[in-house]
């Protein structure tokens, strides 16, 4: 473990991007098999130790420590781990580190992937008692899942590959073919052959677009699309077997049963946007009816639909993109070729299932922002621009493909209840719950938010909440209503799930309101006109 509470230390440490891949590479030369590999799990979010839960590691510490000074203690540092790794007392009876090979990376994985809720408690805390503060800060984040080390999926794969002169594009074209830990993704970084998932349906990386900030396109240069309001999905068919992938590249195929039974028998990758039929007002005339995201809502997350789901939410995919048709990779050719062969195989497919996202005709760009403008009722989030001659690469690839977004809807709202946030941000006051007024005068919550804020007006936000507090409910602190903050968001919808009724797409903190008074904040009247 402690090369690997090193490695953790580091990324923890470092800012720099190019510091944080050189650590990676280092520890993906040095690391012995199969640490490195479990390693490069961890880093990239696919270990999973499901035994382990913050409510465990509470009452082992609650054996070794006062209560009331773990909670305090947990307080201050703000993480749960970083807390226990410092505040865990050594034993006097055990070594402080032992040499067998019971505290390896793959040792410690292996250990707690065979454990039961009921026992895992103990055996964590048996292994706590042979490691550093290093080395229980990155036992704990392992055991719990929250990493959380200032680096993304992404980045661990380019440190994977700076470190054995490899493209990290041709790594992620295998990537989700493969299991931790990677012995055959290290057995090619050493100069074995690539591996060759052929004949599997897995997952090939999305391409992407980078936002259209400022300035305009050529319309004979680039083709307009609808940006739809539901989740980016890739259909994989091998003519026997059919997976439906996020664009997290998870496998969602049991969450969508309908999609993957009506696909059967192709062999060929889609890429598309998953959505529910219905009737979101102007969504027809743009296109295609969808209900909105609050309805595609109600399928995601679930291990198993009942009949009544299907019905009640049926699922389409309006499709944007033809990537591989039988032996043919179309992803070099360019995006007015690949479009032909879409529409061709399109047709042949169940039509209540899929169709295609239709291009948007407009004189130029002026005539284009106009239309746009007015689809602000339709299930749609903006326009896609994609250059006629872009091969389809993954990632975000400069002047290839843009997203424009609708400009976002705004509110003022009062903020009710703050939490601690996580990672860099675990000693703040981060993640805020705000309310609007009701009819009847009460304030109800209406969103919850934590982006779109400078670390300056964090410091400021976090401020507030630790000299304003009225209440704590375990992590969450009740404030006094007297703050007023704008907040920007994408779309709202009616919910049942929530008090208020409604629920925000993407909501996010424009400003802060120091000047408004609490009660010119807005009303849950005035957020439901914008219902789409």
């Amino acid at each position: 473990m402690r090369a690997f509470s090193q490695l953790l230390d580091g990324l923890v440490y470092t800012r720099s991007r190019n510091a944080k891949l050189a650590l990676i590479a280092d520890y993906m030369r040095d690391a012995p098999d199969p640490d490195r590999g479990w390693a490069l799990a961890a880093l990239t979010g696919d270990l999973s130790l499901p035994a382990v839960k913050s409510a465990a590691i509470h009452a082992i510490v609650d054996e070794r420590v006062d209560p009331m000074l773990f909670r305090m203690s947990r307080d201050y540092v703000g993480d749960l781990a970083e807390t226990v790794a410092l505040i865990w007392p050594k034993r006097i009876d055990q070594p402080a580190e032992i040499d067998d090979g019971s505290l390896t990376l793959s040792a410690v994985i292996d250990r707690l992937s065979k454990l039961g809720r009921a026992e895992a408690p103990a055996a964590l805390g048996e292994m706590l008692d042979h490691l550093d503060a290093s080395g229980r800060f990155a036992l704990l984040k392992l055991a719990t899942g929250g990493l959380r080390v200032g680096i993304s999926a992404r980045l661990a794969k380019t440190g994977f590959a700076q470190a054995f002169g490899l493209d990290v594009d041709a790594v992620e074209e295998v990537w989700h073919a493969l299991r931790p830990p990677y012995a055959e993704l290290f057995a090619w970084g050493q100069g074995g052959e690539r591996p060759d998932p052929r004949g599997t349906p897995f997952f090939r990386p999305f391409m992407l677009a980078h936002p259209l900030e400022e300035g305009t396109v050529d319309l004979a240069d680039y083709a307009a699309e609808w940006k739809w309001d539901g989740i980016r999905v890739q259909i994989v068919g091998t003519g026997g077997d059919v997976r439906l992938y996020s664009r997290a590249g998870d496998d969602i195929t049991a969450t969508f049963p309908d999609i993957a039974a009506a696909a059967q028998g192709i062999d060929a990758v889609l890429d598309g946007e998953m959505l529910v039929r219905g009737e979101a007002q102007g969504a027809a005339e743009h296109g295609g009816s969808a209900a909105s995201f609050n309805a595609l809502q109600q399928r995601l997350g679930r291990k198993n639909v009942s009949a009544r789901m299907l019905a009640d939410y049926p699922a389409f995919v309006r499709l944007y993109d033809l990537l591989i048709e039988g032996e043919d990779d179309l992803r070099e050719q360019a995006w007015e070729a690949r479009r032909a062969r879409l529409e061709a195989f399109a047709a042949r497919l169940d039509a209540d299932r899929f169709d295609v996202s239709a291009v948007i005709g407009a004189r130029d760009f002026e005539d284009l922002a106009e239309t746009r403008a007015g689809a602000r009722d339709a299930a749609i989030e903006g326009v896609m621009l994609k250059r006629r001659d872009s091969p389809y690469v993954a990632g975000r690839r400069t002047g290839l493909w843009y997203k424009w977004k609708r400009d976002p809807l705004t509110i003022d709202g009062v903020m009710m209840y703050a939490q601690r946030g996580h990672g860099k941000r675990s000693s703040f006051y981060s993640d805020y719950t705000f309310g609007c007024w009701s009819d009847e005068g009460e304030l109800l919550p209406v969103a919850k938010a934590y982006s779109g804020f400078t670390d300056e007006e964090l410091k400021w936000l976090d401020s507030f909440v630790r000299n304003n507090t009225l209440n704590r409910f375990g992590p969450v602190r009740e404030v006094e209503k007297k703050l007023v903050v704008e907040l920007a968001f994408d779309s709202v919808h009616d919910s049942k799930r929530h008090k208020s009724g409604v629920a925000m797409r993407f909501p996010r903190i424009a400003r802060i309101r120091r000047d408004k008074p609490p009660e010119e904040a807005d009303t849950i009247a005035t957020l439901r006109k914008l219902i789409s």
